[in-house]
């Protein structure tokens, strides 16, 4: 396909970034080089609906700190698609996902998660329309079988192909390409990121920011803006 025919491909990355870390960068760059991204959209949620206790800082303080973060990165992007729903209402991916390809209808949409918010997929509101409402892009841990991966789908969806042949743009980073299928034989790409040994568990960063006595130990854990915003701010104390 010619350059000029090129569909635009973006990749919704939502979460709670409280706070964004190395971990999330790392997931995402991966994602952007191996698929050829256009442009990989942090957008912090507003109310999780499988968090009811909420974030630890506020919804304002989580967007700064992404901001903070992403700074300087090619086509990183901070976006308040997903910020708290004025009435109170929980936000939903699926939701999120068909408002973004009503705004681009000619861009072809992904939606990045790790590991272990994909094995929670079941939980989801409308969980098995996700994957037919933007194709699902996985990080994944060294050694991750594609078999665990598919157990978390929801029905009716099943996993119909596994291959490593996938395309990746970037031949450093492993992409392993996969094919849903539902029971109206609908199809969906799956795609997973397998060998990213990055920790994206954000309570634990938040454990290890608490325990932190200064802030050169901050900024091992996130980018050294974020860190001296997190002190500014007395976060995470």
């Amino acid at each position: 396909m010619a350059p000029s025919a090129r569909r635009k491909r973006v990749a919704f990355f939502g979460g709670s970034f409280d706070p964004p870390h190395f971990g999330h960068l790392a997931v995402a760059r991966a994602a952007r080089d191996a698929l050829r991204l256009d442009a990989v959209l942090f957008a912090p949620v507003g109310a999780q609906p499988l968090k009811p206790q909420g974030s630890t800082a506020p919804f304002a303080d989580r967007l700064t700190m992404t901001e903070l973060a992403i700074a300087g990165e090619p086509a990183f992007a901070l976006s308040r698609v997903d910020a708290p729903d004025p009435a109170g209402r929980p936000n939903y991916t699926l939701d999120t996902l068909r408002r973004l390809r009503a705004e681009e209808p000619d861009t072809e949409l992904f939606c990045l998660l790790g590991a272990d918010s994909f094995r929670s997929l079941g939980q989801w509101h409308g969980a098995a329309e996700i994957p037919f409402a933007a194709s699902l892009i996985v990080a994944s841990r060294p050694g991750q079988r594609l078999d665990d991966l598919a157990a978390a789908l929801p029905a009716p969806i099943a996993l119909e192909v596994a291959h490593t042949a996938a395309v990746s743009a970037d031949p450093r980073i492993e992409l392993r390409a996969c094919t849903l299928r539902d029971g109206a034989d609908r199809s969906a790409a799956l795609y997973v990121l397998p060998g990213l040994d990055v920790e994206i568990s954000a309570s634990d960063i938040r454990a290890q920011l608490a325990a932190a006595a200064d802030e050169h130990v901050a900024r091992e854990l996130v980018p050294s803006p974020v860190a001296q915003y997190i002190r500014a701010r007395k976060l995470y104390q």
